[in-house]
């Protein structure tokens, strides 16, 4: 992708473990209204995950959508990902920037308000915010409640993408909140069939978000 991209029509983000099927299933998640990937494996060594993360970088860049990888810029850079993401105690954004330079995206996580007001003065294209409630893929992290993402969703000048049990019946009460992007993580991945649940929660965003007000 050329140029930093924009990732204010983007609504739809599918978080995702490796998987045998990776391909199939990110190819389903991106026909089912998927819009951004990111590869997300904490027990993948750097060799085994270089590969995986090379062919969902290709599955997405013939897909037409964004590629993120989590944590690891420098394995972003070597497969040719439009970006990565990373927490409060991983590699600083401002390294990720030196490494994948200006035009790439960066994603920052958030937990807190402190994290919010740090993330101001950083070089991120977008942050996420959450989770809103506790969930298996951030063990030992508490639930925000919706009063943060909405502070976030409010306050941010770069999209923020809300984390933590994200299914179509909590959409309305998420984009009430003020919340315009959403990460998914569990509705997908443990679907029997990715492409159907993808389309069911993209209808839910898109329902809610002809609803909503106008951003003020």
């Amino acid at each position: 992708m050329r140029g930093r991209p924009d990732l204010s029509d983007r609504h739809l983000y599918v978080c995702t473990p490796d998987r045998p099927d990776l391909a199939t299933f990110l190819a389903d998640c991106v026909a089912g209204g998927v819009d951004v990937v990111q590869l997300r494996d904490k027990e993948l060594e750097a060799k085994p995950l270089l590969a995986r993360a090379r062919l969902a970088a290709a599955v997405c860049r013939d897909l037409g959508v964004p590629f993120v990888l989590n944590d690891r810029p420098d394995l972003a850079l070597e497969v040719g990902a439009d970006g990565v993401h990373v927490g409060q105690d991983d590699a600083p954004v401002s390294l990720a920037r030196r490494i994948l330079g200006p035009d790439a995206i960066v994603g920052l996580s958030t937990h807190q308000p402190a994290d919010l007001e740090g993330a101001a003065g950083q070089d991120v294209s977008y942050i996420s915010a959450g989770p809103v409630e506790a969930t298996p893929t951030k063990p030992g992290r508490a639930g925000t409640g919706l009063g943060y993402v909405t502070r976030a969703s409010a306050r941010s000048s770069v999209p923020v993408f809300v984390t933590g049990g994200v299914t179509p019946a909590k959409i309305p009460a998420l984009t009430s909140a003020g919340v315009r992007h959403f990460v998914v993580v569990r509705y997908l991945t443990q679907a029997p069939d990715a492409r159907r649940a993808a389309r069911e929660v993209r209808a839910a965003i898109d329902r809610a978000l002809s609803n909503a007000p106008p951003p003020a």
